[in-house]
């Protein structure tokens, strides 16, 4: 959810399960203020917030400390999402996840858990040996410092590239629990339009295998066909470890949180 979606988290409260994680973003737009109350409003609806903290868009540590203090008065910091951001050139020391990581202040306020960032299609501005470089340092960093992890991947409409990069992690030596980024019912174009942004593969097969078409744009499209299949390979293979969803809810949070209780339905 964004600093906005306070409102869509009332509106979905009692469709989603208690103790469920809810990501709060760290966006441009947003100020301080919006980011703590959206945090606060997990809380008090009985879910895990998971506030993002964006690397580059902090001028300093004292803006850092400052942001973890105040999720920490509303109790907010216990699983926190540290993801390098935006912009192209940092706005204060923090040039990556891995710095603010690796600059201690996370434990003073209470973290216990950090998500990173994963790619298993690669990154359109960041070489694929970086994203490597950088997975296998911050989760090193995290386990020497007593910290749990996480690995939050960008969403997926293909699960062969998925399930191969879950087989790299996992040769890499890296046991961290893996949540793979699933988009949750939403309209065509509005999904195309994320993957276009993104830089997710949503070629005409890809999508067909998904679930929809490209010469149909019109109506919606959820992840059925994607989950299932994703389920079913993973079963297959002793090698994934621990492995969730992490429901992007392009088409509200209400919607997403509905299509997860039919599909759970379905399936049991």
């Amino acid at each position: 959810m964004t600093g906005k979606d306070i409102p869509g988290l009332h509106e979905a409260q009692d469709v989603i399960p208690p103790g469920t994680r809810v990501n709060v973003t760290f966006l441009g737009n947003e100020d301080l203020e919006m980011r703590v109350a959206a945090a606060k409003a997990v809380v008090d609806a009985g879910f895990i917030p998971v506030p993002h903290i964006s690397a580059r868009r902090l001028s300093s540590q004292a803006q850092l400390e400052e942001f973890l203090d105040r999720l920490q008065q509303v109790g907010a910091t216990e699983h926190v999402f540290a993801v390098g951001g935006d912009p192209a050139t940092p706005e204060g020391p923090y040039d990556s996840a891995y710095d603010v990581i690796r600059s201690g202040v996370l434990q003073s306020y209470g973290v216990r858990e950090v998500s990173i960032s994963g790619y298993p299609e690669g990154h359109p501005d960041i070489a694929t040996d970086v994203l490597w470089e950088h997975l296998e340092k911050k989760t090193t960093s995290l386990r020497d410092q007593g910290l749990g992890a996480v690995i939050l991947t960008q969403f997926a409409f293909d699960t062969d590239p998925v399930t191969t990069w879950i087989g790299d992690v996992r040769n890499r030596g890296i046991d961290a629990t893996i949540r793979i980024g699933t988009p949750g019912p939403a309209g065509i174009k509005r999904l195309l339009s994320f993957a276009r942004r993104f830089g997710v593969g949503a070629n005409a097969m890809i999508v067909k295998k998904y679930g929809f078409s490209l010469t149909n744009l019109l109506g919606t499209a959820g992840p059925d066909t994607f989950v299932t299949e994703l389920g079913d390979l993973l079963a297959a293979d002793p090698r994934a470890g621990d492995v969730k969803l992490h429901m992007y809810a392009f088409g509200g949070l209400r919607a997403t949180a509905e299509w997860a209780r039919d599909y759970q339905r379905r399936v049991s």
